[in-house]
């Protein structure tokens, strides 16, 4: 059975500073996502590219996915098997690389969750979970990169 789901989004461009994109350093980066019901969220460029460094840009959201989409899988799968789980925190990196022709696409991600559980007798068996998480990760399943792990387990005792 296949279950299909749609999203819709609407980004748009705020950046135009009264001359469009009448040169490459004359336009600003700024935009803003929304879809209906949620705070829009305030987007740019990388600085790199002339972006706002106070907005996000599309790579940071992009790793923030991955890292999202990982956490709510591990969740689903601990909350499965019994696990207890009382805290998460994630510090993912990403690597993109730019082309010469102005071009470029991310070459690698790595997520590292840090995961605190009830149940120290529980600690293998909440470690395992996160390769079952992985492959159930719509968006790490979406990627041409390696998406990595480098998890770490704590307990509260």
């Amino acid at each position: 059975m296949k279950l299909e789901h749609r999203y819709e989004i609407d980004v748009q461009w705020t950046g135009n500073r009264g001359d469009g994109t009448s040169g490459y350093k004359s336009y600003g980066r700024d935009h803003t996502v929304s879809t209906e019901g949620k705070h829009p969220i305030e987007g740019s460029a990388d600085r790199a590219f002339f972006g706002d460094t106070d907005r996000w840009n599309p790579e940071e959201l992009l790793l923030a996915a991955l890292s999202q989409c990982h956490m709510l899988s591990y969740l689903a799968e601990a909350a499965r098997a019994g696990v207890v789980v009382v805290g998460y925190t994630d510090r993912a990196t990403g690597v993109m690389e730019q082309t010469s022709h102005g071009g470029g696409r991310f070459t690698s991600a790595v997520l590292r969750p840090k995961v605190t559980i009830a149940d120290p007798a529980q600690a293998e068996l909440a470690a395992s979970l996160h390769a079952p998480a992985a492959a159930k990760c719509f968006i790490a399943a979406s990627v041409n990169f390696p998406v990595g792990h480098e998890a770490e387990l704590l307990t509260l005792a």
